[in-house]
């Protein structure tokens, strides 16, 4: 919860990585939130009012995780949610002009993400979904140590610069500060 905060203001792209891990410790700890209060929660050094709206955070998202169906797989909606906004900015950064840089990031990494969505189970999600699924599992194959070729380490370094470019922009927007109204 409180690193979720951090990473929302800061780091959008992150942020949801972040919470995709979330998930998956949720799932780890078979959405037991005794489970989660003693292998996660107590490693923490918080404060017991901490500790209390940590453990409610937790509570909440395993009832979500419960409600909407994603016990075994899949993302909850408010993690959908920041994909369809992240879309939303992604398309009307494709149509400026005053984005050039953009365009050409995401080009650049469009024939990896074609890639990655040829070759995983990403055929019937969209362009930033499989993007997100690409640094994810880059991200899982770091943790565990394995291998990976230049051909993999090359498409997640493009694709992960253009979803940093992507979270800029998102800071930008939400904080007021990006235009891109063109000047006809």
């Amino acid at each position: 919860m409180f690193v979720s905060k951090e990473l929302r203001k800061k780091n959008i792209a992150e942020y949801l990585l972040y919470m995709w891990q979330v998930e998956d410790l949720i799932r780890a700890n078979n959405l037991s939130l005794d489970s989660i209060k003693n292998n996660v929660i107590s490693a923490y050094g918080l404060s017991d009012d901490d500790r209390a709206q940590l453990t409610e955070w937790y509570g909440n998202l395993v009832e979500m995780m419960r409600t909407e169906g994603v016990a075994q797989s899949g993302h909850l909606q408010i993690n959908k949610n920041t994909i369809i906004m992240l879309t939303d900015l992604h398309l009307r950064l494709l149509e400026s002009p005053k984005v050039p840089f953009y365009s050409a990031a995401y080009y650049k990494a469009l024939p990896f993400i074609v890639e990655f969505r040829t070759k995983s189970e990403g055929r019937d999600k969209t362009e930033l979904e499989n993007c997100f699924d690409a640094l994810y599992m880059m991200w899982l194959m770091k943790l565990q140590k394995r291998e990976m070729n230049e051909e993999t380490l090359k498409a997640t370094a493009e694709i992960s610069r253009f979803i940093s470019m992507l979270s800029l922009y998102f800071k930008e927007e939400e904080e007021g500060r990006l235009d891109l109204e063109s000047e006809e």
